[in-house]
C-alpha cells in the first residue's frame, strides 16, 4: 500500500520513497542498521560527511547517503580521520572519472597501510616484552610456594 504525501513522496509499509521511486531510510533505522548512535549520525551532517533529506524535522537518507556511511564507517575503522573520509568523498564526481579522488584515496591507504603496519610491530614487541614478564612473575611465584610436606607412614 503506498500513500502520497503532500510533497510527492510516498509513504508505504516498508518505509518512505522519493519521487524517483529509492526507497528512504529515517535516522533511527540508520543508526540501528549500522550500529552508530542518532548522535553520531547528526555529527557526521554537522560535519559536512552526510545530508540527509528532510520532511519537517525528519532526516530521510537515501541509498547515497547510505553509501557515504558505509564508506565513513569503513574510514574511521581502518583508522582515517574524519578530515581524510571527508576529503576523499568530497572529490567523488557521480558523471566523471573520480581519478583525483582514487589517486587520493590510494595515496592516504598506503600511509594508513604503513603507520598501522608500524603499530602492529609495536604491539607485537609489546606482547613479546609481556609474555616474558609473565613468566619470570609466575617462575617467582612458583618458588615462594611452600614445598608439600610428604606424609609419615
Amino acid at each position: 500500500m503506498k500513500l502520497i504525501k503532500a510533497d510527492n513522496t510516498e509513504a508505504t509499509t516498508a518505509g518512505i520513497t522519493d519521487e524517483m521511486g529509492d526507497e528512504l531510510a529515517r535516522i533511527g533505522e540508520m543508526a540501528k542498521k549500522y550500529g552508530v548512535t542518532l548522535r553520531t549520525l547528526r555529527f557526521y551532517e554537522d560535519k559536512g560527511l552526510l545530508s540527509p533529506q528532510r520532511d519537517g524535522n525528519t532526516r530521510l537518507y537515501t541509498h547515497r547517503e547510505e553509501t557515504r556511511l558505509k564508506l565513513i564507517l569503513l574510514g574511521r575503522k581502518i583508522g582515517f580521520s574524519l578530515r581524510d573520509v571527508k576529503q576523499m568523498l568530497d572529490l567523488y564526481e557521480p558523471a566523471g572519472s573520480n581519478v583525483k579522488q582514487l589517486r587520493l584515496t590510494l595515496d592516504k591507504s598506503e600511509k594508513q597501510l604503513a603507520r598501522l603496519n608500524k603499530q602492529r610491530q609495536a604491539i607485537d614487541e609489546a606482547i613479546g616484552e609481556l609474555n616474558d614478564v609473565m613468566k619470570v612473575v609466575r617462575t617467582k611465584l612458583d618458588e615462594q610456594r611452600p614445598m608439600p610436606v610428604a606424609a609419615n607412614g
